[in-house]
């Protein structure tokens, strides 16, 4: 059983952020927690190792927010799985993963490349603020997703 200090001790330990790519486990619980879709394992594995770019948000070593940057690297990446758990939603982590990886882009990608994402719900809000813009009517956002 913790003792009282102990609990008092996690709780005043701030969440860290750090460019890493997270578990497949850790990545899977914390898509579906903040409402993204289920991945499988397999997809899971592949996907995160191929990672561009990643950042993870931990408090007391829980995952409690990530985001991913996918691509060729050179002309083409997609800003993916922005996430935070809903207990820490609205206290600004989503803004500081944007901003880690935005500042990863801008370090390491090449002039002219195209940074891409698909904004859901009111999420094109927070991505607005590090300069997306809707692209319609000029062009149209699609997907398909493999059953």
């Amino acid at each position: 059983m913790r003792s009282a200090a102990a609990s008092c001790w996690t709780e005043a330990v701030q969440p860290t952020l750090a460019l890493e790519i997270p578990g497949n486990d850790e990545y899977r619980a914390l898509r579906t927690a903040a409402g993204l879709s289920l991945m499988t394992a397999e997809g899971a594995a592949i996907g995160l190792a191929a990672s561009w770019s990643s950042v993870c948000v931990r408090h007391a070593g829980e995952l409690i927010g990530m985001g991913r940057v996918v691509g060729d690297g050179g002309l083409f990446l997609f800003v993916v799985d922005i996430a935070v758990t809903p207990a820490w939603q609205g206290k600004g982590f989503g803004r500081r993963i944007m901003q880690a990886l935005m500042d990863d882009i801008r370090a390491r990608a090449p002039s002219r490349a195209m940074i891409g994402l698909i904004a859901d719900g009111t999420a094109h809000e927070l991505y607005a603020k590090f300069g997306f813009r809707h692209v319609a009517p000029g062009a149209h956002g699609m997907l398909l997703r493999l059953s």
